[in-house]
């Protein structure tokens, strides 16, 4: 389900990790499965019991169901992180927000306190392993109730009258306000990405088109890993994580190279086999040179609905193989009119740089 109202879920609790599911499993009894002994029939024949059943696996979490192919419906992609390069980020972040005295720390002291999470406006919550971490990194504990045990739910709310409690923070005072403002700001944004993703992707879903909705490589500096896993929460592709991960040869690559085939050919010798190579192309001559030429991808960028399904169409009659990426000024009002079965890719860099930020608040209880 994507759709869910966050006071029935509320009240119970799950320790900090993983996005483990169980929510809601049954039991099984302790004799299912078990045959009974056979009965004699007045003819003298045994018959079996009829309530003799195969035995039955666990029960899946309803909110974590696996999805044909085995897939789970939120996956746990807080797995994904590179722990060792999220704690340096992160302790960055916090040093960045006090590089000298903390007054209102003073003021505070150390008592132990306890401060509670509440989301105030609807939308996908994402970014709980980067709450953790700030709160790891000052020495807190955090505690997520069991509505905000899975990310990439869709969790309806509505400022502070109907607004939703998602976990418990936990620790000195003055150090849970330490990391306050900078947790909430990673959960804002990556909840924002997140949700901006998933209306774009369940457009494109609306629409029949089978291809995937991707970002962008504009990111904000210092901050790339919480919009990049922001679209994967939010079900988009997050495109080229870095300049390392995917070789994109655009018009100041292609222009300094002298042309596209000599700037791929280059670019295969240091990839090799191991790396993609995708090309920004204007025009249909340039997307065949590129394909021509052993690319991997050709991005058709800035172009005209009518004119990039006519290109994609003969691009894909002669390389088959080659993926093709619509990109450039495609807003969601415009989306369907770019959509081909001929286009693969379509990425947009609003994803990540012109999303609504989602409002959470941290309260410390009285």
């Amino acid at each position: 389900k994507t759709g869910t109202s966050g006071a029935a879920d509320a009240a119970g609790e799950a320790p900090t990790g993983g996005n483990s599911s169980g929510e809601g499993d049954a039991a099984e009894s302790a004799d299912a499965g078990e045959d009974k002994k056979p009965t004699k029939t007045p003819g003298g024949r045994n018959k079996r019991n009829n309530t003799s059943r195969k035995p039955k696996g666990p029960k899946m979490s309803n909110a974590n169901k696996k999805k044909q192919g085995g897939v789970p419906q939120y996956p746990d992609y807080a797995a994904l992180l590179p722990q060792t390069a999220l704690a340096t980020t992160v302790q960055a972040w916090i040093d960045d927000g006090m590089p000298s005295f903390d007054v209102g720390g003073l003021v505070v002291g150390s008592t132990p306190a306890t401060a509670q999470l509440w989301m105030k406006s609807t939308g996908i919550f994402a970014g709980k392993p980067f709450f953790d971490a700030v709160f790891r990194s000052v020495g807190c504990q955090v505690k997520w109730t069991n509505l905000a045990r899975n990310e990439g739910r869709m969790i309806t709310a509505n400022g502070s009258d109907k607004k939703v409690l998602l976990a418990t923070v936990t620790g000195p005072c003055n150090q849970i306000l330490r990391g306050e403002r900078t947790a909430l700001c990673a959960l804002s944004r990556c909840s924002g990405v997140a949700t901006e993703s998933r209306a774009a992707v369940d457009l494109a879903k609306k629409l029949g088109w089978k291809g995937l909705v991707a970002g962008t490589r504009k990111t904000t500096p210092g901050f790339r890993i919480v919009e990049k896993y922001g679209l994967l929460v939010g079900g988009a592709a997050t495109h080229r994580l870095d300049l390392s991960q995917m070789v994109m040869l655009k018009d100041n690559h292609v222009w300094s190279a002298g042309s596209i085939e000599g700037a791929v050919k280059l670019a295969r010798k240091a990839a090799g086999f191991s790396q993609k190579i995708e090309v920004e192309c204007r025009n249909l001559d340039e997307a065949m040179e590129a394909a021509g030429a052993g690319a991997d991808v050709v991005m058709l960028d800035n172009y005209e609905p009518a004119k990039l399904k006519e290109d994609a169409k003969a691009i894909k009659d002669k390389f088959p193989h080659v993926i093709i990426e619509a990109s450039g000024g495609i807003t969601d009002e415009a989306m369907g009119d770019y959509l081909s079965e001929h286009v693969d890719v379509v990425s947009q860099g609003k994803l990540t740089q012109g999303y609504h930020c989602l409002d959470y608040s941290l309260k410390i209880k009285r």
